[in-house]
């Protein structure tokens, strides 16, 4: 029978570091890219691509194995960080507006007399609220030659979007206030689709073969018919804008948009000068290596600029007193279980990357596989500043687990509910629970389960819910993941009244 010590409790009285310490109250950098994989950095066993700077971090700080995403998408995930509160809670179940004006983490920050600051991807469909100072992108933005927009107007800015979003940063730190502590908040667009690189590492992957993960070709035999129904395949979904592929001469407007928006079902490339016609299995082959050398080569862009930060910090005597963090907005598909995107619940997209340097805080070469979530972001980020967790929010500081100290009543399992159905790629609704060796799938709509043993099935190919052996397991479970969905408030009255993805409204970039 499975063994569930399970948690409740919230943080007692919270004391920063710092102050323990007796020393300043440190700055805070939190970077944060858009859909990366932590399979894809190599601190994480990455055995698609080296990511020395990444490491860095992780050589020199933490790396937490077990973080993860409570709404595996972009602006949920997002509003959920800055609140310390799920979906239900702050308003943001799918694309929709977020309501700058409830209480964030920036707000309480600056209150406490941090300089607040917000570079690159906002992606919340309103102007930010609690920074002294921040320079955005409308929406999703672009790779090549963004526009930002602060409160003063918009501009184009010549370049690379990852490359710029760094300078930016830099460049605020560089002008801070000195008498400060600061929080700053440098988010990247990359390596979101379309998985645009810049000509130096696009070519560092053009020519490599990336090895394929072991269930690429899964069936989905023993599953719900979730995995059936979605529209995000490697194989079948792949836009041509997604695998840039030169559109005939003579197209524009809706017809060039129609075109590259196509899904092929046959390609004709040119190796050495001879034209090829790819279709069936080598079609398929092909869409993998030529998805994953951009996604590759956009990461390798984001790994060059986060050691640019470090040596910043390093270089100016910031290095000691500041936390660094480096996390994405959720995990990604990489070709697990054929699909690309985020969304389900499995461990791909669920996980986040979670790595941190303090080096007054945190021993050298750490790691944790305490279960973490993104609503213990902004409690962390309070504690650091010695500050206490308002009630309402429902994560907990990662600072006792920093120190190696991880609480006797620290959460053994996490919630995690996703809205948005169909919605983008026919993803499906879900809701389930995961602890350290099992996860539970519920498909609300559909009345379908799905249960993973976690440690004898880490690909999670085998759904043991109907399984008689697991029965004991599986009840064990579903108590588990009622007593949590309560314990969050999530009385499933919102999963009806969700707004629509046409309700998001981005602020659009002002003219200068």
């Amino acid at each position: 029978m499975l063994a569930l010590p399970w948690i409740a409790g919230r943080p007692l009285a919270n004391l920063a570091y710092g102050a323990q310490a007796g020393a300043a109250r440190p700055n805070i950098l939190f970077i944060m890219t858009d859909d990366h994989a932590a399979q894809a950095i190599s601190c994480y066993g990455s055995k698609v691509n080296q990511t020395p700077n990444l490491d860095r971090i992780a050589k020199e700080g933490m790396r937490m194995d077990r973080v993860f995403a409570t709404n595996s998408i972009c602006t949920p995930s997002r509003a959920t960080i800055l609140t310390g509160k799920y979906s239900h809670l702050n308003g943001v179940p799918v694309f929709n507006r977020f309501d700058g004006s409830q209480p964030t983490v920036a707000k309480m920050l600056q209150r406490a007399g941090y300089y607040t600051s917000m570079i690159g991807k906002w992606h919340l469909g309103s102007d930010p609220t609690g920074f002294d100072y921040w320079n955005i992108l409308p929406g999703q933005g672009v790779y090549n030659n963004p526009t930002l927009y602060d409160k003063d107007g918009s501009m184009v800015y010549k370049g690379y979007a990852t490359d710029i979003i760094t300078d930016l940063s830099i460049e605020t730190l560089r002008n801070r206030p000195k008498d400060k502590p600061f929080f700053m908040m440098s988010h990247h667009k990359a390596p979101h689709r379309e998985w645009t690189p810049d000509e130096k590492h696009r070519k560092m992957f053009e020519n490599l073969r990336i090895p394929e993960p072991p269930n690429l070709r899964d069936d989905y035999a023993g599953r719900t018919d979730a995995l059936r129904e979605q529209k995000q395949s490697v194989f079948r979904d792949l836009t041509r804008r997604d695998l840039k592929l030169a559109p005939p001469p003579g197209l524009s407007g809706s017809q060039l948009n129609q075109w590259l928006n196509a899904k092929p079902d046959e390609v004709e490339i040119e190796v050495g000068g001879v034209k090829r016609r790819l279709a069936g299995k080598e079609l398929e082959d092909w869409k993998y290596q030529r998805y994953m050398q951009d996604y590759l080569a956009c990461v390798q862009s984001v790994d060059d600029n986060v050691g640019r930060m470090l040596d910043y910090l390093d270089s100016n005597g910031l290095r000691e007193n500041t936390v660094v963090i480096y996390t994405s907005d959720q995990g990604f598909f990489l070709g697990e279980h054929g699909l690309y995107d985020k969304r389900f619940m499995y461990e791909e997209s669920l996980r986040m990357p979670f790595l941190v340097r303090w080096p007054t805080g945190i021993r050298p070469g750490s790691t944790s596989d305490a279960i973490g979530i993104n609503c213990d972001f902004a409690p962390t980020f309070l504690e650091l500043a010695g500050q206490a967790t308002p009630q309402d929010m429902q994560g907990r500081s990662f600072l006792p687990v920093w120190r190696g100290k991880t609480p006797g009543n620290w959460r053994r399992a996490m919630y995690y509910r996703y809205y948005h159905d169909p919605g983008d790629h026919n993803t499906r609704a879900h809701y389930g629970v995961r602890t350290a060796t099992h996860k539970l799938i519920y498909f609300w709509k559909k009345d379908q389960w799905e249960c993973y043993d976690l440690v004898a099935d880490p690909q999670e190919m085998h759904n043991i819910y109907g399984d008689p052996k697991a029965q004991k397991t599986v009840a064990a479970l579903k108590k588990e993941l009622y007593r949590l969905k309560k314990e969050v408030r999530d009385d499933d009255q919102f999963a009806e009244k969700q707004p629509t993805e046409s309700s998001y409204v981005q602020a659009p970039p002002r003219k200068q």
